[in-house]
């Protein structure tokens, strides 16, 4: 398979995100407003002549056009947010210690509606079931369209249980928020993964593949993974590779989007503060059922209004897998150096902790919300 146009250079990939004030002003994000994270160049596909490939310990190994894969397997549809694995890595080296990746902010997340055949489905056509009862197996997600910086393709892998599982919502996706995939976003289909880190969601997908190992990828073995806290460098973490685990589920987070870093704020007549943000959950645990603000530094905290149409969808399912969106105002005294922080809860108990662990590529970061050094005053 070969791409006719491409964007962008495997030195030089789209890597971006939105202001985090902008990125909260819609609870569906709309693809204007997303952020973008690439290894390697955007190809520009055919949807006429791309084809998936199932194979591995499969019956009956398939070549799927992606006419076939729109037309001969029932359609659904996921809400649910996408977050970089490396989100908020700029607070974990400016709360932490330095790390080890691309500076991003709170914003390398996106919240979407997304659609298409689920994976179980398309796996049982291929004759998945051979392997029930069978320990250990993953499946496991490939594009081979371009070279990535650190690798020839791009690869992730998620244990088969999860791939099977109805309730996991996991599909392949062919469309975003009710139109086709563009280019950036793995036209002409991607993996939908939700509460798995986004490094999971293989774009311009070409091949799916049931195996007795995780994928062997340079992204799913040597990148993406909390190493330990004695890793503090790269030739330090050669050892910790092979033994710690791949990224997988989201950890449930937090984020104060309103007011940003160093702004200078102002009191309402009535001494408080406006404070907006978005809140994840932990994986699976969702839905976010609480989400925490303090002005005094965590000695006293006030409940957020969470938006109250974001809890269910039109079926009355509950999105479990999507953020929500939460405002409230605040006591918070006048003056110099003053910070906002957040906390989240969901459904299954998780709650967002203080700070979490440091680690040499600063990915999963999930420590409070914050809003630091304000200026806060009121209006004459």
């Amino acid at each position: 398979m070969v791409a006719t146009h491409i964007e962008y250079t495997k030195e030089n990939p789209l890597n971006r995100e939105p202001p985090v004030r902008e990125l909260v002003s819609s609870f569906i994000t709309p693809s204007s407003t997303s952020y973008d994270r690439n290894h390697g160049p955007i190809p520009h596909l055919s949807a006429d002549t791309h084809t998936i490939e199932v194979d591995g310990l499969v019956k009956t190994p398939l070549r799927l056009s992606v006419h076939q894969l729109a037309t001969e397997f029932p359609q659904h549809e996921v809400l649910c947010a996408l977050e970089c694995a490396g989100n908020r890595r700029h607070t974990m080296r400016t709360m932490l210690k330095e790390v080890d990746g691309i500076d991003w902010g709170d914003a390398a997340i996106m919240n979407c509606k997304w659609r298409g055949p689920r994976l179980r489905d398309v796996l049982h056509r291929a004759g998945v079931d051979q392997c029930k009862g069978r320990p250990g197996l993953h499946v496991a997600f490939s594009s081979f369209q371009v070279q990535c910086e650190e690798d020839e393709w791009f690869g992730g892998s998620v244990e088969l249980e999860r791939g099977l599982d109805e309730e996991a919502d996991v599909i392949l996706a062919l469309e975003m928020n009710d139109a086709p995939l563009e280019p950036r976003h793995g036209f002409p289909v991607r993996v939908v993964l939700p509460g798995i880190a986004g490094a999971r969601w293989v774009k311009w997908l070409d091949r799916i593949t049931v195996q007795d190992q995780e994928s062997t990828n340079f992204y799913q073995r040597r990148d993406y993974k909390v190493l330990p806290e004695e890793a503090v460098n790269r030739d330090a973490a050669e050892p910790f590779w092979d033994q710690t685990p791949a990224i997988s589920e989201i950890s449930i987070n937090s984020v104060v989007a309103v007011p940003e870093d160093n702004e200078t704020v102002y009191l309402s007549d009535v001494g408080k503060l406006e404070v907006k943000g978005y809140a994840v959950p932990q994986g699976s645990g969702g839905p976010v059922v609480k989400v925490q603000v303090s002005g005094d530094g965590g000695r006293t905290w006030i409940d957020a209004e969470i938006g109250k149409s974001e809890s269910a969808g039109a079926d009355g399912r509950v999105r479990k897998w999507c953020w929500v969106l939460w405002r409230v105002e605040v006591e918070v005294e006048t003056g110099e150096g003053k910070e906002v922080i957040s906390r989240a809860i969901d459904a299954q108990g998780n709650m967002q902790a203080e700070h979490s662990q440091w680690n040499l590529r600063g990915v999963g970061y999930s420590g409070y919300g914050r809003a630091k050094n304000l200026t806060v005053r009121y209006r004459e």
